[in-house]
């Protein structure tokens, strides 16, 4: 069925006793819902993406996207069709000048927040040129050791809320399916989730915005992060750091301000290489922090080796645009294999 099918049917939805609620809301955000599920079966034809799942009006993200047909934003104040009077809205920011909205999505998350989001199109000033290029190893106990030898300690903002998450759990278990008590007890859960993401989105919203205003470049590891939560011993710390969800927000903030971000293979052995003269360690076990080089006798931190070393790598692929091969172990008898 395509679009225009599923929305001649939407009429007479609106006319039976069960979808009599449709009408009470303006028909673009049903027109917009149908659209998007008609993006999403095109892309599975097309095997771009999985087949369409159904969301659940009670556990997934409720969401109402309107056109520009839809609603009036004018001096602050944003009226969308079929509601008496403007939105009592707290903006986060004010718009940019000059910027007109061209879609409004209003959401609500688990917790039973309302979010306005408005999507307006303007060319985003880049920083000024800098001559500074930093290397970003990750890690649990510190989240990111720059090359500059500083270091930058893990929130751990899951393990901070841990007892309060599993209080509201626990009484969640207690409750009877389908009651009123249940419901309330979920949205105190989804509130303590809420509390722990905000709070994690905010310390990574500060430190990526740093990190691209002060320098020109910005070099960080492919890290495998679904590959490593296998580790049942560390899956909950690494989630907790959310290593792929700052390079995102590395990447969007490069491309933004006009900054290079480069990302080295997942393979460069950047622990084990000794900074001061390329030496490679034969063994360094995780537990191992600070390890002293047999060929030139320098004691290194293994973190601030290693974002030396991604720097190192960094510099290389902005000189010649090379990538960056993984370095072969030396065999027993000394030499390379």
């Amino acid at each position: 069925m395509t679009y225009l099918q599923s929305s001649a049917l939407l009429t007479q939805w609106k006319r039976s006793e069960d979808l009599a609620f449709l009408a009470e809301v303006s028909s673009v955000p049903l027109q917009q819902a149908l659209r998007h599920l008609q993006s999403a079966y095109a892309r599975f034809w097309q095997k771009q993406a999985h087949y369409p799942r159904f969301k659940s009006r009670k556990k997934s993200r409720a969401s109402a996207e309107y056109t520009r047909s839809a609603f009036r934003y004018r001096d602050g104040q944003l009226h969308l069709a079929k509601v008496t009077g403007p939105l009592a809205v707290v903006w986060s920011r004010p718009l940019p000048d000059g910027a007109e909205p061209s879609t409004v999505t209003v959401s609500r998350d688990p917790a039973g927040r309302w979010f306005v989001s408005l999507l307006c199109q303007y060319a985003v000033e880049p920083h000024p040129a800098s001559d500074s290029v930093v290397g970003i190893d990750a890690g649990i106990t510190s989240l990111v050791t720059l090359s500059t030898g500083e270091k930058i300690a893990n929130p751990r903002h899951e393990s901070r809320h841990r007892a309060r998450l599993a209080l509201a759990q626990r009484r969640l278990a207690r409750t009877q399916k389908g009651s009123a008590n249940r419901d309330k007890a979920r949205v105190k859960v989804a509130r303590v989730h809420a509390r722990i993401a905000d709070r994690r989105k905010d310390f990574l919203h500060k430190l990526t915005t740093r990190l691209v205003r002060d320098n020109q470049a910005v070099v960080i590891e492919d890290l495998s992060v679904k590959n490593m939560v296998r580790n049942h011993h560390l899956a909950r710390a690494i989630s907790d750091a959310a290593w792929r969800e700052m390079r995102g927000m590395l990447e969007y903030k490069c491309q933004w301000y006009g900054r290079d971000l480069i990302v080295i293979g997942r393979w460069y052995r950047s622990s084990k290489s000794c900074s001061a003269c390329g030496r490679m360690a034969s063994s360094l076990p995780l537990g191992v922090r600070e390890w002293e080089c047999a060929n030139c006798g320098t004691r290194h931190d293994r973190d601030i080796n290693a974002a030396v070393n991604i720097k190192a790598a960094g510099l290389a692929v902005l000189a010649c645009g090379a990538g960056i091969r993984p370095e072969r172990e030396p065999s027993r008898a000394g030499g390379r294999r």
